[in-house]
């Protein structure tokens, strides 16, 4: 647990974190990528409910904060080819612990 709960730096830190990974999208988008770089399409596909407005939105998001890495190919017609960086690969135990806990979580709520 968090040593100093109330402390600015880490309310400050918290509140970073979550802004950078906030919304619906951004951690399923995050997890679909951890298995290796896809291309637009595949992303759409395994982010099931996700429009492309919003995909393309949440992908430039996830690009500014560091997480992924987009990757245009000089071909015809040119692809485009996202990743995580080493950055947003940091945040797999966090992944790893909201999966665990969401299975937790479903059970206890849902009794599945």
């Amino acid at each position: 647990m968090l040593s100093k709960a109330g402390c600015p730096k880490t309310m400050l830190s918290i509140k970073d974190a979550i802004e950078a990974i906030e919304g619906k999208w951004k951690v399923l988008i995050l997890f679909a990528l951890s298995e290796k770089p896809k291309r637009f399409r595949q992303i759409a596909r395994e982010v099931n409910g996700i429009t492309d407005k919003t995909l393309s939105k949440e992908l430039k998001s996830l690009e500014a904060n560091k997480l992924i890495k987009r990757e245009v190919y000089d071909s015809f017609p040119p692809a485009v080819e996202y990743s995580i960086t080493p950055h947003g690969r940091s945040l797999e135990k966090v992944l790893d612990e909201l999966h665990f806990w969401g299975l937790l979580h479903r059970r206890k709520v849902i009794g599945k």
